[in-house]
């Protein structure tokens, strides 16, 4: 528990590297030391960047792109991350599109806040019709011919071409093309006002979840499928495979550096509040 013997609030995505993460805490396999949470919230990742936009959960999994809008109240963690290479968001459409062509085009995106949003304007600043939905209603909306192209994320990644999609462009692969780094997605956030040493309690605790998981992975397998949106094993397990590796025991040099280089690019395209630039991102600048 905390200093005030109040139980921090907790939230997450329901996707399966989400829940491998959080397996071994929410389930308090881990020990008194880490008993810090009440129950967990899991919600789409552009409600969770919608309500740290309002400041409403102590600690929260929040879009990258969201991160540069509230560090004024919330610091990056360490552990917990989604962040790594052949893993971004994807372009795609029911049929082949010219690049040139994307300017008259209506594009869906995940939410306002996700990282895919503001890849897409890093890389099709011309696209102007961009409508915002939930990441799980975009390859019905390209089926039905609601929309013309799409960015998927999560486990769509993996099964888009079932719906017979086709890829436009890889965002991610874009995106270590032309900044050399790993594709910063999410993160683990805990407000800034419970202090260093909660801070890094919480860090530590994240990173021991981490660790459980890697070492016992199937344990995760019952509350990752009690979440989950696509069932089938293999998907669970290639989901968890891309999304969740070293940068999720802890960001590290590379990690951060990442992150920092995705800030400055979103602040360079004006997607991002300048004052961003001058707050600390990272817990171990605390």
């Amino acid at each position: 528990m905390t200093a005030s013997d109040q139980p921090l609030s907790l939230g997450f995505s329901p996707c399966p590297n989400d829940t491998f993460i959080f397996n071994a805490l929410v389930h308090n396999e881990i020990g008194s030391d880490c008993r810090l949470f009440g129950p967990e919230v899991l919600e789409d990742v552009e409600t969770l960047n919608l309500w740290a936009l309002e400041g409403k959960l102590d600690v929260s999994k929040i879009s990258f792109h969201a991160l540069g809008h509230v560090l004024d109240r919330y610091v990056l963690l360490s552990a917990g991350a989604a962040l790594g290479r052949g893993c971004g968001p994807l372009l795609v459409a029911g049929e082949k599109i010219e690049l040139s062509e994307l300017a008259g085009k209506t594009v869906a995106v995940p939410g306002r806040y996700t990282t895919a949003a503001l890849l897409l304007q890093m890389f099709a600043p011309q696209c102007g019709r961009v409508v915002q939905m939930r990441f799980d209603e975009i390859m019905p909306s390209l089926e039905a011919g609601e929309v013309d192209a799409g960015v998927i994320i999560h486990e769509s990644r993996f099964t888009y071409h079932r719906h017979g999609l086709v890829l436009i462009q890889d965002l991610g692969s874009w995106w270590e093309k032309i900044s050399g780094c790993p594709i910063p997605l999410g993160g683990i956030v805990a407000r800034r006002s419970l202090g260093a040493d909660m801070i890094r309690k919480i860090d530590y605790c994240i990173k021991e979840s981490v660790r459980r998981a890697f070492a016992e992975p199937t344990r995760a397998l019952p509350y990752i499928k009690e979440h989950a949106r696509e069932l089938e094993t293999q998907v669970i397990d290639a989901h968890v495979d891309l999304y969740v590796n070293k940068y999720s025991l802890g960001l590290g040099q590379e990690g951060f550096a990442a992150v920092n280089e995705f800030l400055r690019r979103g602040r360079q395209a004006g997607a991002l509040p300048k004052f961003s630039e001058s707050v600390p991102f990272s817990c171990l600048e605390l």
